[in-house]
């Protein structure tokens, strides 16, 4: 993508009324207004909330929205440009259910309040395989302690990757720290049995893996 087009998209989610970028400093000074308050104030209904972490062009936020119209559904990237797809879409569809939030997912509980989420997907996480990045894995356990205080109590956590090594290094860590993993699976779509929501819908990035015959791991699981 061409910078000009990148700075076009930039500026178009400034005007768009599902995007809220806040700032870093406003986020970890506790100033973020619509932290506690996102069914008040955002979405103005006390329907469920559901989360999707590096959410990218926000294929399965808006897939879900269009599903589930009793349900929210706020999607989480730091790329503006890709998120700005998934934005976009959900204006023309007038879907009122979805936001997107550029943050880093680092700062997720800044954004939210305890127990305010009720289910979280991690869509394609980068594996972060070299040991010093191990910090911004996804799935260790500092964002995990992050996942459990916004979650409610029984909230799901869904993660689907192409990273057999992410897979096994998260339902590994899960078994060790004692969390129940309702479901797993090496190789998604190989499995007749695997959950509908899980296959229901595929990123632009899954497609691709798809293409190249790379199978598609995903887990779901919860905090005891």
């Amino acid at each position: 993508m061409g910078s000009k087009n990148k700075l076009k998209r930039f500026n178009q989610n400034l005007t768009f009324p599902n995007v809220i970028q806040p700032s870093r400093e406003e986020l970890i000074e506790n100033k973020f207004p619509l932290k506690g308050n996102w069914r008040k104030d955002f979405f103005k209904n006390e329907n469920p909330i559901v989360l999707e972490l590096g959410c990218g062009k926000g294929e399965y936020s808006v897939y879900l929205a269009k599903e589930n119209l009793d349900k929210n559904f706020i999607g989480i990237d730091l790329k503006g440009a890709r998120l700005w797809a998934g934005a976009k879409e959900s204006l023309i569809l007038e879907l009122t259910n979805v936001a997107f939030i550029r943050a880093q997912i680092e700062l997720v509980s800044d954004l939210f309040s305890e127990n305010e989420i009720d289910e979280i997907w991690i869509t394609f996480p980068d594996p972060q395989i070299k040991h010093k990045r191990t910090k911004h894995r996804l799935t260790n356990p500092q964002f995990l302690a992050k996942y459990k205080n916004i979650l409610k109590p029984e909230g799901f956590i869904h993660l689907k990757t192409d990273s057999e090594y992410m897979h096994g290094y998260t339902l590994g860590l899960l078994q060790g720290m004692g969390i129940e993993v309702e479901y797993a699976h090496h190789d998604l779509y190989t499995n007749p049995y695997a959950p509908k929501e899980a296959s229901a819908v595929q990123t632009y990035y899954e497609k691709i893996y798809l293409e190249e015959n790379k199978p598609i791991t995903y887990l779901k699981f919860k905090f005891p």
